[in-house]
C-alpha cells in the first residue's frame, strides 16, 4: 500500500530546506523519522520504502535517530548505519542527526564522529536524567556547538529530559554562532513568541498540535511525527499559512487536528507505527521497553485517517 497524503497533489507544495549565506534555513517541514524493526532488528528494507515514500511529498528533510526514532534503544553502530540507509536512499534530501545522552565527553566524541557525515544539523537536547541548572544547561550545549562541524538545533522537551530551558538560557545560546534553531516542545506559548519575536534563533515546532500556532506566529517550520501520514496536506497547509493564507491553511489543519492528537494519545512512536504498519510500510514492532499502540487506538488511528481521504482539500 501507498503513504496516505489525502487530495493534496504533492508536485505543487514542495517546501525546500534552502541554504542562505548564514545561518542555514532550517523552514518546512521536517519528518523525525521512525525506525522499523523487524525481529528486534532495524528493517532497512522498510527504512528505505518509508524514505522513498516521504521524500517526494514536499519535506524539507528528514531527522534521523530523534525520539521518534528511538535513538535511545539503539546502538552507536545501528545509528550509523540508519543514516547510511536513508543517505543512500534519497541523497539529495537534508539531513538532522538527533543526539541524545548525559555523559559530556562520550557526547563529544559523538559529535565529532558525526562530523564526517554530511549533515545539515545536530538536534540536541538536554541531557536526560541529569537535571543539571540553567548555567549547567549553558555549558552543555556550548560545549556541544563548540565541537560540532554542522549546526546545532536545540531540542527543548521537559517532559522527556526533566529540565526546562529557560528564555534567558535560550537567548544565551542564540549568541552561539553555531546554534541556529529550536525545535520547541517546550510548551511554554510565550517563550515561542518571545523567541520568535527575537529572530535570534528559527523556532521549528516541535509540538504537532501546535504547527499552525508556531507558523501563524512567524515560527519557520515544524519537525513533525504526524507528517509520516498526509504528508503533503500537512505541507500544502504550511505553506498556506506562510503566505498568510490563513482561511486555506485551516480548512486543511481542522481535519488533521482529531488524527494528530490520537497519534499522540499513547507514547510517541507506537501510534504512528501502528498505522503506518496499517498502511503495509512496516511492522508495528517496538524496542522494549516502548511497547505496541493499543487495538482500539489502531482503529481509531485508520478511521481517522481514511475520513481524511474524503475532508476538503
Amino acid at each position: 500500500m501507498v503513504l496516505s497524503i489525502g487530495h493534496v497533489s504533492a508536485k505543487d507544495v514542495r517546501v525546500h530546506a534552502t541554504a542562505s549565506p548564514a545561518p542555514y534555513r532550517f523552514s518546512g517541514l521536517w519528518i523525525p523519522l521512525v525506525t522499523p524493526f523487524h525481529n528486534n532488528a532495524v528493517d532497512h528494507s522498510a527504512l528505505r520504502q518509508l524514505v522513498q515514500l516521504l521524500e517526494p511529498q514536499g519535506i524539507a528533510g528528514i531527522v534521523v535517530c530523534g525520539s521518534t526514532g528511538e535513538a535511545a534503544a539503539l546502538g552507536a553502530e545501528e545509528q550509523l548505519a540508519v543514516l547510511d540507509t536513508v543517505a543512500q536512499t534519497a541523497p539529495g534530501l537534508a539531513r538532522v542527526m538527533g543526539l541524545s545522552g548525559y555523559h559530556l565527553p562520550d557526547t563529544l566524541d559523538w559529535v565529532r564522529t558525526l562530523g564526517s557525515r554530511s549533515l545539515a544539523g545536530l538536534l540536541v537536547p538536554a541531557p536526560h536524567y541529569i537535571r543539571p541548572s540553567q548555567a549547567g544547561l549553558l555549558q552543555w550545549f556550548t560545549a556541544i556547538a563548540d565541537a560540532s562541524a554542522q549546526p546545532v538545533l536545540v531540542y527543548d522537551i521537559p517532559a522527556r529530559t526533566g529540565v526546562t530551558l529557560s528564555l534567558a538560557t535560550l537567548r544565551t545560546l542564540a549568541q552561539h554562532p553555531n546554534i541556529v534553531g529550536i525545535k520547541d516542545c517546550g510548551g511554554d506559548m510565550a517563550k515561542t513568541q518571545a523567541l520568535i519575536a527575537d529572530g535570534q534563533l528559527q523556532v521549528l515546532a516541535g509540538d504537532d498540535a501546535n504547527i499552525f500556532t508556531t507558523l501563524a506566529l512567524g515560527g519557520t517550520g515544524a519537525i513533525a511525527a504526524s507528517g509520516h501520514v498526509h504528508t503533503a496536506r500537512l505541507v500544502a497547509l504550511m505553506q498556506h499559512v506562510l503566505r498568510g493564507e490563513l482561511v486555506a491553511a485551516q480548512t486543511l489543519w481542522r481535519p488533521l487536528q482529531p488524527l494528530i492528537e490520537a497519534l499522540f494519545a499513547e507514547p510517541n512512536p507506537a501510534p504512528v507505527k501502528a498505522l503506518l504498519a496499517q498502511q503495509g510500510l512496516m511492522q508495528a514492532d517496538l524496542r522494549a521497553p516502548m511497547t505496541a499502540a493499543s487495538r482500539a487506538l489502531t482503529e481509531r488511528l485508520v478511521a481517522l485517517s481514511t475520513a481524511l481521504e474524503v475532508s476538503p482539500r
